[in-house]
């Protein structure tokens, strides 16, 4: 699972890299994970101190 979870971290780590900043929403519909693995991926990012996040609207 951990390979799976690090593929899928790599994957939204390229296209943020390319992209910029993006929601949760826009990762998944461009990358083309599903949301729980977009989740799993950003807590993995997270915990490895690579992501600033930002909160906005609602």
């Amino acid at each position: 699972m951990s390979d799976s979870i690090g593929t899928a971290a790599g994957k939204i780590w390229s296209f943020l890299d390319e992209n910029g900043p993006a929601s949760a929403t826009k990762i998944t519909t461009v990358t083309k994970l599903n949301k729980r693995e977009v989740e799993r991926a950003i807590g993995w990012l997270a915990c490895e101190g690579k992501l600033d996040f930002e909160t906005k609207g609602r």
